[in-house]
């Protein structure tokens, strides 16, 4: 018997055709798996798919929340929230009164980081904008932030 072959059973066998049973014994305890769990009908195994909830969010539930930024109560009084993955800064300048802007920062198109002490800030440079009308407060910024039109529903602010 060379080095090669291994005794299986009193018959000689190679590496090879030992592995390549093993390997096949493998993706049978593996294919077992996938089946389904006591259907025994033979049908293919199905996802009951995504959770449906009641949170606001697009798999379902409250669909007027769904497309809210935030309610009310998250935008402080004399400051904001930048949401930059919807592209909009909101502001709340005095009680109730919600206001939205542009989150890119005039000067050199840098995304504004932050809303504090009254002002939209931008920390690449410096430049901050007035929460109640976008205008500049200090450069080196010499453009306003445009304005974005939001709407309050209730407790929700969204995009107009």
């Amino acid at each position: 018997m060379s080095d090669d072959q291994v005794l299986t059973g009193g018959v000689p066998q190679t590496r090879r055709a030992l592995l390549a049973g093993a390997g096949a014994a493998g993706a049978a305890v593996v294919l077992a798996a996938c089946g389904s769990e006591g259907s025994g009908d033979g049908a293919a195994p199905t996802s009951p798919g995504p959770e449906v909830s009641n949170t606001g969010d697009a798999g379902g539930g409250d669909r007027q929340g769904a497309q809210s930024l935030a309610r009310t109560t998250d935008v402080p009084l004399g400051g904001g929230a930048v949401f930059a993955a919807q592209g909009v800064v909101v502001t709340q300048p005095s009680p109730g009164e919600f206001r939205g802007f542009d989150p890119i920062c005039t000067h050199q198109g840098c995304p504004v980081s932050n809303v504090d002490g009254g002002t939209i800030n931008c920390t690449c440079h410096g430049s901050r904008f007035s929460i109640e009308d976008g205008s500049v407060k200090a450069g080196p910024a010499t453009t306003p932030l445009a304005p974005r039109d939001v709407k309050v529903t209730g407790d929700r602010i969204s995009l107009a």
